[in-house]
């Protein structure tokens, strides 16, 4: 009997990996999914600006300073976003004030 259970032939290997795939896999996605929500959510700020969205907006912003030059960004933000704007340059959180 407990050589019947050992056999390798007794069982079909494809059938128990199918069945206990999707047992193990779900949970973890679940678990994954719940883990990337805690981390990319963040306070929002009361200044406005571009948004965070998992470190892209920083260098969104910092690239449109390096291409356009501060000036023409500065101007740019301040009629995208209004008089006092919140910007990231070389990943630091910058204020632009301006009237």
């Amino acid at each position: 009997m407990v050589l019947e259970t050992l056999n390798p032939m007794h069982y079909n290997i494809t059938s128990l990996v199918q069945d206990t795939v999707p047992v193990a896999t779900v949970p973890l996605l679940i678990l994954m999914c719940f883990l990337f929500l805690i981390w990319t959510n963040e306070e929002t700020s009361s200044i406005p600006g571009p948004g965070y969205c998992m470190g892209i907006g920083p260098l969104i912003s910092h690239g449109r300073f390096l291409w356009m030059g501060v000036g023409n960004a500065c101007n740019y933000y301040n009629k995208t976003y209004g008089e006092f704007v919140r910007v990231w340059i070389s990943g630091e959180e910058t204020f632009i004030i301006s009237k």
